[in-house]
């Protein structure tokens, strides 16, 4: 895998040239400038996004003609009506909309920082660490560069790991994260339309495909109000077990010369952040991976049950997609290299198998109401007999007692919300 290059670039996302005066001068600014600013977390937002958007002025980024923003629309209603006999619940779409890959990232850029800051933050802490104590006293107020430095480093290779995310993903739930706001259906048509190239399929065919599983993400996040908390909660809980290799650290920052430009594009985080090989972090793992698929795989099955006798290619479509998903893109191994996070759901095909099963044995409307409290949903163990658990009875009385509002995680809040919780990812009563 190649290294993610540091992420201090000038406008139009190319490195200064040492020698270049006058572009030496400028980058020696902006990094004074960096160093100097408050930082308001672990993480450099700011250039995080000035980054990505860097990298995509270079490789690219098609503005959405007002016929591609007609296409999506239009896609993603007709998605809808398919979806209507193949689904318990009604359309979850407030907004159809068409992304450029700058909007993805700035859409989805609060439930990243949610996501990130907590690895961030350990990875701060440790830069801090490798200061001698002794060393401390004397630094006094330049111990706080050494995290602004941190947050400049992760923002900077963050931005260029969500710039290249933002080229290859095709809808705002693509990668099975909610990540978009809440009832907003998003398709990038450019991204689709190199997909769709790669496959050698209809545009149009890729397009309805791609709305009809954004259609169906929505349907489950809106219409399953616990969904979202419960998605993002088994991320965060599994992030928070992740080690950080402060021998890993401590050699990137040993190739840093703040007087060589070169040295601070040379630096790679990839490898700082590992999981904990302990059995709480294996049970978290697990726990995400079930949540990942149960996701996944309700799409894959309502999809192409919706799509079976419509789209001509529909089965070609189905099993790209689940090896896509399955093996994660470029841009996802990058971030997984980064972050110690791998947002793939591993059990896929087992979890759609298991839909199928609740299908034909509890029809559409059984099948669905398993979403209705996350203590009815399958666990990992029940994937190797899908069969058994759709025949085993399901006293649908016990959910009398239950709140559907906000059962099983954090109710959905807007960003930059602050979270109502006890600290260990569990709502305050």
């Amino acid at each position: 895998m190649p290294d993610i290059p540091f992420g201090f670039a000038l406008p139009g996302g190319q490195p200064p040239d040492p020698n270049d005066p006058a572009q030496m001068q400028q980058f020696m600014s902006q990094l004074q400038h960096l160093l100097s600013a408050p930082g308001s977390g672990p993480v450099n937002w700011d250039l995080a996004r000035q980054v990505a958007a860097s990298q995509l002025a270079a490789a690219g980024d098609p503005a959405v003609s007002p016929y591609e923003r007609n296409a999506v629309e239009e896609a993603l209603r007709l998605a809808d009506l398919w979806l209507e006999p193949a689904s318990a619940w009604p359309s979850g779409i407030q907004s159809p909309v068409a992304w450029n890959r700058n909007e993805w990232i700035f859409k989805t850029l609060d439930v990243w920082r949610k996501l990130c800051d907590p690895v961030a933050s350990r990875m701060v802490g440790a830069m801090g660490d490798l200061v001698p104590p002794e060393a401390r006293a004397q630094l006094g107020p330049m111990q706080s560069m050494v995290a602004t430095l941190g947050g400049a480093l992760f923002g900077g290779q963050l931005g260029q790991a969500l710039g290249s995310l933002a080229a290859e993903v095709l809808s705002a739930g693509d990668i099975g994260l909610p990540l978009g706001p809440a009832g907003t259906a998003a398709l990038i048509p450019a991204n689709i339309r190199a997909y769709g190239e790669g496959l050698e399929l209809p545009e149009d065919e890729v397009r309805l495909y791609v709305a009809l599983r954004e259609a169906a993400h929505q349907r489950l996040f809106q219409h399953v109000p616990w969904l979202r908390g419960h998605v993002l909660n088994a991320v965060e809980t599994y992030a928070s077990g992740i080690r950080v290799n402060r021998e890993a650290i401590e050699e990137a920052m040993g190739r840093v010369d703040p007087t060589d430009p070169e040295s601070m594009q040379a630096i790679a985080l990839e490898g700082i952040f590992t999981p904990e090989d302990t059995p709480a972090q294996k049970a978290s793992l697990a726990r995400l991976e079930t949540a990942l698929a149960l996701v996944e795989g309700w799409v894959c099955h309502v999809v192409d049950s919706a799509a079976s006798d419509r789209l001509p290619n529909v089965v070609r479509l189905g099993e790209a997609f689940r090896r896509r998903r399955a093996a994660g893109g470029p841009a996802e191994q990058t971030f997984a290299a980064l972050v110690g996070l791998e947002l793939r759901p591993r059990r896929l095909r087992e979890a759609a198998a298991l839909w199928a099963a609740l299908t034909t044995h509890r029809g559409i409307e059984g099948r669905d109401a398993v979403w209705g409290h996350p203590d009815l949903l399958p666990s990992d163990d029940d994937f190797a007999d899908p069969v058994a658990f759709a025949m085993n009875d399901m006293d649908l009385s016990e959910l009398d007692n239950f709140d559907f509002t906000a059962p099983g995680g954090v109710e959905e809040k807007a960003p930059g919300q602050p979270d109502e919780t006890d600290g260990e990812g569990d709502a305050k009563p």
